[in-house]
């Protein structure tokens, strides 16, 4: 999606998509253990961009609805406390570090081992990223494709 579609204010998820979050992350709660864990999952995954700085929130939380939208297959959870998206074998996949986290001048979307990324002997794993645009949601959305293909 793009910026202009984030929420009904410049801070990010509109009521209705964080009551949507709600409402699934019950769903999966009420599906039993593995529901409950992906549940919390979710929920942690939320806390932890609520707890980002405005800039890097905006950027967390439309990371979130792509990765989410793009790849429903990855579980959303926290590793090192960052938004991160696992595989079916707990596996991260993909990252979000916000820019505060280490103080950085930018926020990073980061692939792990997990990712099928391979593209010869060199390739990127880790990207800057400082603004969401169009171009920024289709190379995050292919990343993303072919991460988990």
């Amino acid at each position: 999606m793009p910026a202009s579609n984030a929420g009904d204010d410049a801070s990010g998820f509109s009521a209705e998509e964080r009551a949507a979050m709600k409402e699934r992350a019950a769903e999966l709660r009420a599906e039993g253990k593995k529901g409950a864990k992906k549940a919390d999952g979710l929920q942690d995954v939320l806390d932890a961009i609520a707890k980002m700085a405005p800039v890097d929130r905006e950027l967390a939380e439309r990371v979130h609805v792509t990765i989410t939208a793009t790849a429903p297959g990855l579980s959303p959870k926290t590793w090192y406390g960052m938004p991160a998206y696992a595989n079916e074998d707990g596996k991260v996949v993909v990252f979000f570090q916000d820019a505060g986290k280490f103080k950085y001048r930018y926020s990073t979307l980061g692939f792990q081992e997990a990712a099928n990324l391979d593209d010869g002997d060199l390739w990127p794993v880790s990207y800057a990223l400082q603004a969401w645009t169009p171009e920024v949601e289709k190379k995050v959305i292919d990343l993303v494709t072919a991460a988990i293909s």
